[in-house]
C-alpha cells in the first residue's frame, strides 16, 4: 500500500476564497467526516470535536501558510501532532482554468500504526470529503 493518499477537486471559486473555507475550523468540522462539529479549543489554530465513525474525540491544529496556498492539519496529542494532512490551493487560470476558479489536493501520509482497514477507510473518506468541500464552497461562493 501506498503510504500517501491525494485526493482533488476543481473548486468553481476564487482561489482566496477557497483556501479561506478551507482553513477555517469551524466550516472544516462540516466536511471532515473524522473531525465533526470542531470547536475552538483555547490555543490559537486548535479545534476539537468528533469522529463521525467512532464518536471519538478529535482534535486538529489547523496551520494556514497563505502565501504558499498552503493548509497543514496536524493531528495527534499535544507535544506529538504532525502534519498527516496538507491542502493547497491553487489558482486556476495557472492551469488554464477560468478564472475565478482553482484546483485543491488534499494529501494525507499514512501513519505506521495504521493498519491496511484504517488506511483504505482514510483513503476512501478523502475522497468524499474533496466531493463535500468542492460542494460547499461552491453554493456559499454562489449565494454571496
Amino acid at each position: 500500500m501506498p503510504h500517501a493518499h491525494l485526493a482533488s477537486a476543481r473548486v468553481d471559486a476564487p482561489a482566496d476564497f477557497t483556501f479561506a473555507q478551507l482553513s477555517d475550523g469551524s466550516r472544516l468540522g462540516r466536511w471532515a467526516l473524522g473531525s465533526m462539529d470542531l470547536v475552538p479549543a483555547g490555543e490559537p489554530g486548535l479545534w476539537r470535536g468528533v469522529s463521525l465513525f467512532d464518536g471519538s474525540p478529535a482534535e486538529v491544529e489547523i496551520r494556514p501558510h497563505p502565501a504558499l496556498g498552503l493548509i497543514d492539519f496536524h493531528l495527534g496529542p499535544a507535544g506529538a501532532r504532525v502534519p498527516r494532512v496538507s491542502i493547497r490551493v491553487t489558482p486556476g487560470p495557472d492551469w488554464g482554468l477560468p478564472e475565478g476558479s482553482c484546483l485543491v489536493a488534499m494529501t494525507t501520509w499514512r501513519a505506521g500504526w495504521m493498519d491496511d482497514a484504517r488506511w483504505q477507510r482514510t483513503r476512501t473518506t478523502h475522497e468524499l470529503e474533496a466531493l463535500l468541500f468542492k460542494a460547499q464552497i461552491e453554493t456559499e461562493w454562489a449565494a454571496r
